[in-house]
């Protein structure tokens, strides 16, 4: 499992080293938001420094489709029935904002960002009512899209019949890591250092300032910046607000006669089907996107990658796997991302997440949000949005998503409760958690391997299940995820599961 990303960027060296000390800015996380606001910030002139947890882009921007576009599904639709017109606007301005920084930065950099169209379809009548909301509210929000009733396979380079779609022309679909790659380099150069394998566990606010806890010591600031995705901070319960979610993506080779869709796809049928295609070296490469599911829900993670197999190959005959991955978005119950102050921090700790799998814009223009705060810049886009308050629609969608959790808490240590003890290992690639003692333990064999970790989440104490795709444990609850052998992967959890006692 290596996204199709890392397999064609150029190598982005790793930094061992201890976090800095004397930094004004300590920034955790190295993905998009994260080097992108430690940019604004340095070339502001402001001291930064970046501890990233394992290495350079390897989680949610290194496993992204790369898809820098105003048309996003059903997005605008949801944002407008939560917040009104008012904040659709700014959100729109706010993403055409993170459209033209990457523009500025990065186009004269060879096989970072290519201009496509973006098309949202439906597949059947049902979809119909949904495309036409959204092009109601993209009208709403100023967005020039073009509506199309049962356009021909060949105006769109797609082997299948589609009911109704949505086009806007001028949009773009980036290379993610050779664009972390690129601005790591400028970073470096610069004096700013990004330290990896080094995860943030803790930090304590003064009236001076900011102390940060991490796995290679303390380390002093005037402003902490969370762009882990997941905060792994419980201040404010931000955690509460957001409902994590996974999806696959598989890159085929396509063989040499076979038509490539005209744009960046993206289905509005369940399940969703997201499309966009490349060509590396004479190659062409077609990378199709799955739809969500919750994390740690699906029973088989595997069959949802096999149907995605199946789906490819029935449309595309002959396609070959190349690669594929995961990736893990989180969605606000406000359907709009958060950029702004931890509460509880005294203005010292910002956060970033909610991207709701468009992290793409929604980085970049968090980052432009982020440091505006912290320089005294005010964009107007940016001031609507920090202006919303969540509404009747937001508290029940916060409500249900948390019954929901603890109805899986419950259920979950009942279940392992009643589980029998089995004597034997798990199989090659399979895990299961049991009953030992009193202690829920998580049973796995990985290569060869079988391993006993705790079965509690160190988060707030969720059951994990096993991932059989990625054989991973994953949390229910709030999407903390750990390897085979207990070490914490992503979300809110920043210890990792305990050997379990024999």
């Amino acid at each position: 499992m290596d996204s199709l990303w890392r397999q064609t960027a150029p190598h982005i060296p790793d930094d061992p080293s201890a976090p800095p000390k004397g930094s004004t800015v300590v920034v955790a996380g190295a993905g998009l938001t994260g080097l992108a606001v430690a940019t604004i910030l340095r070339r502001a002139g402001m001291r930064v420094a970046v501890v990233e947890a394992r290495s350079i882009g390897a989680v949610t921007t290194g496993n992204t489709t790369g898809k820098l576009s105003l048309l996003q599904a059903d997005v605008l639709t949801r944002i407008r029935a939560h917040a009104g017109d008012e904040t659709l606007r700014a959100y729109v301005a706010s993403n055409r904002a993170a459209q033209q920084w990457v523009q500025r930065e990065f186009r004269s950099v060879p096989g970072v960002v290519a201009e496509r169209r973006a098309v949202t379809y439906t597949s059947s009548t049902d979809g119909v009512p949904a495309i036409d909301r959204e092009f109601s509210a993209s009208q709403a929000a100023g967005i020039p899209v073009e509506r199309l009733r049962r356009p021909s396979r060949e105006e769109l380079g797609v082997p299948f019949d589609i009911e109704a779609a949505l086009r806007l022309d001028g949009q773009f679909q980036l290379h993610p890591l050779r664009l972390l790659a690129e601005l790591a380099r400028r970073l470096r150069g610069d004096g700013v250092p990004i330290v990896t394998g080094c995860r943030l566990t803790d930090a304590d606010v003064d009236d001076h300032g900011v102390t940060v806890e991490s796995t290679r010591g303390e380390v002093r600031c005037t402003t902490l910046v969370l762009a882990t995705g997941a905060v792994p901070l419980d201040r404010g319960l931000l955690f509460a607000t957001l409902v994590p979610s996974r999806s696959f993506v598989v890159a085929y080779d396509l063989a040499r006669e076979a038509s490539v869709p005209n744009g960046m796809f993206l289905s509005l049928d369940d399940p969703s089907r997201s499309m966009r295609w490349d060509d590396f070296g004479g190659t062409r490469v077609l990378t199709l996107g799955s739809g969500a599911h919750p994390t740690g829900r699906a029973e088989r993670t595997s069959d949802l990658l096999s149907e995605l197999d199946r789906w490819a190959c029935s449309w595309w005959p002959g396609a070959r796997r190349r690669t594929w991955w995961a990736a893990q978005d989180y969605r606000s119950v406000s359907h709009l991302p958060f950029a702004g102050v931890l509460p509880r921090t005294g203005g010292r700790i910002f956060a970033a997440t909610g991207y709701d799998k468009w992290g793409m814009t929604n980085a970049i223009a968090s980052a432009l949000r982020i440091a505006g705060r912290i320089l005294d810049r005010h964009e107007p886009w940016a001031a609507a949005l920090d202006a919303h308050h969540a509404g009747m629609a937001d508290i029940g969608e916060a409500v249900q998503a948390n019954a929901s959790v603890g109805s899986h808490l419950v259920a979950d240590w009942v279940r392992t409760g009643v589980a029998p003890v089995r004597g034997d290992a798990p199989a090659e690639g399979h895990g299961y958690v049991v009953r030992r003692g009193m202690s829920p333990v998580a049973e796995s064999t990985v290569a060869g391997v079988t391993r006993r970790v705790s079965g509690v989440c160190t988060h707030l104490g969720g059951i994990v299940s096993w991932n059989d795709a990625e054989c991973t444990w994953d949390c229910p609850l709030h999407g903390s995820r750990f390897s085979s052998d207990g070490s914490v992967l992503e979300g809110p959890a920043v210890e990792h599961l305990s050997p379990a006692e024999e």
